[in-house]
């Protein structure tokens, strides 16, 4: 009997990794992937940028409603406000190398042409992805990642992980494979959202300083 389930089914994306290549093949192989659900209803895959040889790694959750758009991450309101932080804090925006745990948008919509809702990935969906984020971390090598947010923080060190107990903190810890030094903080959207923005962005520019001795 011939089986009839789609890929997305299978809730990985094992199977569109290429096995050879840097990350110009890497991201045209995520154009196609199909390893979730997540796929059918955003407007592309939004793959990871930036210096391939970047000190600093930088992952998000997720695409916004400008990121599945414009097929970049961090291009939406979060995304400017996250470089003005890392400029503050002394690290050059242009020598870092940005993602997310999750490649493709996923939202909430009342009805066409409404307002397109973010919605946060599962835990299935985050894992899913998981084959893509462990292939740029292999073919960047960064000294340092910098966790966005209790979604990435989750992607990397598991569903325990708590961005409020461990943030603007230097961790050590094995991911996919590698030894990693992580700093957690808050997701930039999350500046935007807080009732006093101020006091949030001061919050995550300390957090990225840390960042920054820790590179030395």
């Amino acid at each position: 009997m011939v089986s009839t389930k789609a890929p997305e089914d299978a809730y990985t994306a094992e199977p569109f990794v290429p096995e050879r290549g840097g990350l110009p093949a890497l991201r045209k192989a995520a154009a196609g992937c199909r390893g979730c659900p997540l796929h059918r209803d955003a407007t592309q895959t939004v793959f990871g940028t930036g210096d391939p040889h970047a000190r600093v790694m930088l992952v998000g959750e997720q695409p916004g409603d400008q990121e599945d758009r414009q097929g970049k991450p961090f291009v939406g309101p979060a995304g400017k406000l996250l470089d003005r932080a890392l400029a503050e804090a002394g690290i050059e925006p242009e020598h870092t190398y940005v993602t997310n745990a999750v490649k493709h948008f996923k939202f909430t919509q009342a009805e066409p042409r409404k307002r397109r809702i973010h919605k946060s990935p599962s835990l299935r969906e985050t894992t899913a992805c998981g084959p893509w984020l462990a292939r740029e971390l292999a073919l960047v090598e960064p000294e340092l990642i910098v966790v966005l947010g209790a979604t990435a923080g989750k992607a990397l060190l598991g569903s325990s992980f708590r961005v409020t107990q461990v943030r603007g903190t230097v961790l050590e810890e094995e991911i996919h494979g590698r030894r990693e030094r992580l700093v957690p903080t808050v997701h930039p959207s999350a500046v935007l959202r807080a009732d006093d923005r101020e006091a949030a962005y001061r919050g995550l520019v300390a957090d990225l300083e840390v960042a920054v001795r820790a590179l030395g």
